[in-house]
């Protein structure tokens, strides 16, 4: 198929200084927890991105010297020459299928504790570290000589940038995190030297730090600026959206492209529950009018609709993405090969961030090949070949099954699929009813789109099997995915054990409220979950018109959520709701018409008249499917049966990215050979230095 011709101005040329990028396809720099430790996961990910049509692709934030960095966060590093290797690697694979790389240099400044290289923090003036763990470490404020020192950093890390193989470097000016924004906002600039006080004064290094650069690289290489679109901190100190339009057009043709994000990082990567596509369409409109040179924005673009009114209104010259980049490495492919039914698209909840934030190898919800690339070989869109096996049963359709199911029907198995239910989708079919989760939906929607296209692969609903029925069937392969359940007896973080319910006080879970039972009056809800869902449970209630005090034994609202960037959003709006909420305070027994809490720091109890209890604690596998055939393994083989595995939810609940992971890992390993005890990935192990 060819591409529909509306969509042709997102494929022409855009030139960006002296280089030229091949469409308007802009990766814009995004973390994806592996940073300098696992460098050629990272550098995989990128190279499948260019292969998927990217025409620019930028590296996460690079910390330029070791004066800054941001440790416990692991992100890329170019203190010496020593860290060229990886990024080479990175930028080669980027430029193997014509696409522009770029760099993203960080000189952290307020934002960078040192707590890996114990150097003192520099800042434009002093001032306690702004990270998100309070570290309780200050900055001192930078003189003329660090300023000097500043600039001839930048100077030498844009030369192991160009060496590296880089055709653009962006400076980090934004969310709050890179030195540049610093200086702009008054917020964090007190100087009252040549570096303080006017807005001209403010964007010296700014000016300065660009000018450097490109006396560095020449017209080898463009010189981009990233910068906060307005800062949401400070109030009228705050470096305003008026301020950013003002320092644009002061310095309209400095850098080669402005790069333009919402002022904190939880704004500009704001979850779907919270900001729909295109949110920070108001503030960037009218700022390409201030500048020759063109202006990139983001916004959780996932239509090629939305992305050509952003270029044809005038708003924007190329298209800004990091998560849809994560969910579909190949958009730009598909729109131009006419498969837009074929894009995964982002559903915003923001999964992807929370490697970043736990330091750990990051996860997507809708893509499971994220970060696998290179670890275990998995690929966005190419699948292995089937092995041996012919057909294999897939029971249960929810997020893990459907995953399997699609992966499996792509490697060329004969598959089943059974659902009890008379919907596909599972968790997903009841959860993208709740408030704010709507996007969420296109878990399901994206996996049966592409499974009904499929002549190998049968569907049956309304199908509750029994062990009787999958040992009668003899299906060579089996995969149990039947999904899990909310748990009644408060056992979860908190209460290891259940305690003390009284049976006439009634009592629900999310399961039942999904179901369709509501509580009345005034309700109880436990959140011992810490995610999102005691405050989405809190928010429905609240639309059927109870009245609801949420206990939860953590110190925040939804306190796991910090890391999806979204606990404050949470709990700013059951604030606004007037929910009563209570922290570090846990149950501790539930009688007829009142609960007792207990503070989990002292002890104290205290009495809570309700009519009814929400527990939101933890979930526990819907496995009973999986032990009864486990317990008849020996029938297995006159069966026909050579392998029956459990997996996702049913085997281990956790959030849809792990059932979605857990769904193409049971895909990938049909018919693999057994590697025994070793590992399943591969790692880089760091090189001892020579004594």
């Amino acid at each position: 198929m060819a591409r529909d011709p509306k969509y042709d101005i997102l494929f022409e040329p855009m030139r960006i200084g002296p280089v030229t990028a091949k469409n308007r396809f802009y990766q814009v720099p995004h973390c994806n927890g592996g940073g300098y430790r696992d460098p050629s996961a990272a550098a995989e990910h990128r190279r499948v991105k260019a292969q998927g049509g990217w025409g620019t692709i930028f590296t996460e934030q690079v910390e330029m010297h070791h004066t800054s960095e941001i440790t416990p966060f692991i992100e890329l590093r170019l203190w010496d020459d020593r860290d060229i290797p990886m990024l080479a690697k990175m930028a080669k694979g980027i430029k193997e299928y014509d696409a522009l790389a770029g760099i993203e240099l960080t000189y952290s400044g307020i934002n960078g504790p040192n707590l890996y290289t114990k150097e003192v923090p520099l800042a434009p003036s002093a001032g306690p570290i702004l990270t998100y763990t309070s570290d309780p470490v200050s900055a001192r404020a930078m003189d003329k000589d660090d300023i000097k020192d500043l600039l001839r950093w930048y100077r030498n890390a844009a030369r192991r940038s160009k060496e590296a193989g880089f055709d653009i470097i962006c400076l980090y000016g934004a969310h709050g995190f890179g030195i540049i924004q610093h200086f702009l906002s008054r917020v964090t600039n007190h100087r009252t030297d040549e570096y303080g006080g006017s807005l001209e004064n403010r964007s010296r290094l700014l000016k300065e730090l660009v000018e450097t650069i490109k006396d560095e690289v020449g017209d080898t290489m463009a010189v981009t600026v990233r910068l906060s679109l307005t800062e949401l901190v400070g109030g009228e100190h705050g470096f305003s959206n008026a301020e950013l339009r003002d320092t644009i057009e002061m310095h309209s043709e400095l850098p080669d492209l402005w790069d333009l994000a919402h002022g904190t990082w939880e704004d500009c990567s704001g979850p779907s529950r919270f900001k729909e596509e295109a949110a920070q369409q108001e503030l960037v409109t009218g700022i390409k009018a201030l500048t020759p040179k063109p202006i990139v924005g983001v916004g959780r673009f996932t239509s090629p609709d939305v992305m050509v009114k952003q270029i044809k209104s005038g708003t924007l010259d190329l298209i800004g993405a990091a998560r849809p980049s994560i969910a579909d490495p190949f958009i730009p492919n598909k729109i131009d090969e006419g498969r837009i039914e074929d894009i995964r698209e982002c559903i915003g909840c923001n999964i992807c961030i929370t490697g970043d934030m736990t330091m750990s190898i990051s996860r997507c919800t809708q893509n499971p090949s994220f970060m696998e690339e290179w670890r275990k070989g998995w690929h966005p869109e190419n699948y292995r070949r089937k092995g041996d096996t012919e057909a294999v049963l897939i029971v249960g359709a929810g997020p893990a099954g459907l995953e399997a199911t699609r992966a499996l029907g792509e490697r060329g198995y004969q598959v089943a699929l059974a659902e009890a239910s008379t919907s596909l989708g599972g968790r997903v079919s009841k959860e993208r009813l709740l408030p704010g989760l709507s996007a969420w939906g296109r878990v399901a929607d994206y996996r049966e789109g592409q499974i009904q296209t499929m002549t190998n692969v049968d569907v049956y609903l309304d199908s509750e099997l029994t062990a009787d029925q999958v040992l009668e069937f003899g299906f060579e392969q089996v995969g149990i995915a039947t999904g899990s359940s909310w748990r009644r007896d408060g056992v979860a973080r908190f209460h290891q054990h259940p305690f003390e319910l009284d049976p006439s006080l009634p009592l629900f879970t999310p399961d039942d409220i999904m179901n369709g039972q509501t509580p009345s009056g005034h309700v109880v809800l436990f959140d011992d979950d810490h995610y999102y869902m005691g405050g989405v449970m809190a928010e429905l209630l609240i639309q059927k018109g109870c009245s609801v005090t949420l206990v939860t034994p953590a110190n925040l609202v939804s306190e796991w959520a910090n890391n999806t960037l979204e606990q404050g959003y949470i709990q700013k709006k059951l604030i606004e709701m007037d929910v009563q909420i209570k922290v570090a305070k846990a149950l501790s027994s539930v009688q007829a018409d009142h609960v007792m809490l207990e503070c989990t720091y002292s002890g104290r109890e205290e009495k809570v008249e309700t009519d009814a209890v929400v527990m939101v604690t933890s979930r526990l596998g819907n496995d009973q499917l999986w032990q009864d055939l486990k317990a008849r393994k020996q029938e297995w083989g006159d069966a026909g049966v050579k392998s029956i595995r459990c997996f996702g939810d049913a085997e281990s609940p956790a959030p849809i990215a792990w059932a979605t992971y857990a769904g193409r890992r049971f895909a990938e390993d049909m018919d693999s050979e057994d590697i025994g005890d070793a590992l399943p990935f591969r790692r880089e192990i760091a090189e001892l230095a020579i004594d």
